[in-house]
């Protein structure tokens, strides 16, 4: 039985574009996983709170020597991991804000990629530890970016794109939905997404037959 871990992060939980697509995204693979799992992270409902100095102490300190202080700052970061390393697949929504992903999605990454448990180093440089996993991506921009003068100041897919391969994590699917804020835009690119993912799933169940 697979399992999908579905992270949303738009600020709005009515309206938002992200979340639409991922509900899209979510009720293909539902339907091409019958028997499958989803485990929902809503950054928005459960704000998680930024990194402080105990825990990135407690990240640098082998387990039998944390302290109390350090184990509780260290817990937070213990759970989100196991349901991440619990997960086959990945999916994430994500508007693009100030040019970036949301802090609340920052936050989350900033407690999971953590060495010695879901990345490490060694005399080659970093490497992921969650090889096995693969996420799906929905970004959104209210902008237009791809092939246009504002590309260069897109920081969310590559950063996105970075951080997840430093874990390991390989990236299967990439969506983008451009122009949000262009009513003659938007609903072309949305319907184009839509086919998109109909034809990703469509290709897998081919595939597996």
């Amino acid at each position: 039985m697979k399992t999908l871990l579905r992270i949303d992060c738009s600020s709005r939980t009515v309206g938002s574009h992200s979340r639409t697509l991922a509900d899209y995204f979510e009720k293909n693979w539902k339907h091409a996983n019958p028997k499958g799992r989803i485990v929902y992270r809503d950054l928005v409902k459960e704000q998680l709170p930024h990194i402080q100095n105990d825990t990135i102490e407690g990240f640098y300190t082998p387990s039998e020597q944390l302290s109390p202080k350090t184990k509780k700052a260290t817990a937070l970061s213990n759970k989100l991991i196991d349901e991440l390393k619990s997960a086959d697949e990945i999916l994430i929504s994500s508007p693009l804000y100030n040019l970036n992903i949301p802090s609340n999605l920052k936050a989350y990454l900033d407690q999971t990629v953590r060495i010695g448990y879901t990345f490490n180093i060694n005399e080659n440089g970093y490497y992921g530890l969650l090889e096995n996993k693969i996420a799906h991506i929905i970004t959104v921009k209210g902008g237009l970016y791809k092939g246009t003068a504002m590309e260069p100041y897109d920081f969310q897919e590559p950063y996105l794109k970075a951080i997840l391969g430093h874990m390991g994590i390989k990236i299967q699917t990439l969506l983008s939905l451009e122009g949000t804020s262009h009513a003659n835009e938007l609903e072309h690119n949305r319907l184009e997404l839509q086919k998109t993912i109909n034809q990703l799933f469509k290709k897998a169940k081919n595939e597996n037959e």
